[in-house]
């Protein structure tokens, strides 16, 4: 009998197109195409899965291939051997060495995207002068 703490598991031979939706940390093995919102779960991404989907999670472990965006509230972990392609909004982010990634981070304290049409902060700060010569 599986634990409570035990993660919900799409295996390995199954495929998922569409939304996948849910309050417990997953586990994929399989193939996902669509959309993975776990809000306040965990998101493991296993070394043989392939995900095409946009990801929202607590926290994101990556250690196969996911092409799409990242946004986590908490940490987003890609480890050796995975391939990443999308952009990723985080709190954290962690990068292993021969982990392959291409596109844009944004961290901030809530991994949402960050305002644009907010005001920088006021700086008594004089601009620094460079001399090219």
């Amino acid at each position: 009998m599986p634990s409570a703490d035990a993660a919900a598991v799409i295996g390995k031979s199954v495929q998922v197109r569409g939304e996948v939706k849910g309050n417990e940390d997953l586990l994929v093995e399989g193939l996902v195409e669509g959309t993975i919102a776990l809000t306040d779960s965990r998101l493991s991404i296993g070394p043989k899965a392939r995900v095409q989907a946009n990801v929202t999670a607590r926290d994101v472990l990556v250690q196969g291939a996911l092409k799409g965006d990242i946004h986590a509230t908490g940490r987003v972990d890609l480890r050796a051997g995975s391939n990443m392609t999308g952009d990723i909004h985080a709190a954290r982010l962690s990068i292993e060495e021969n982990a392959m990634f291409s596109g844009k981070v944004e961290l901030n304290s809530t991994g949402a995207p960050a305002d644009r049409g907010a005001q920088p902060a006021a700086s008594s700060a004089k601009p620094a002068l460079f001399d090219a010569k």
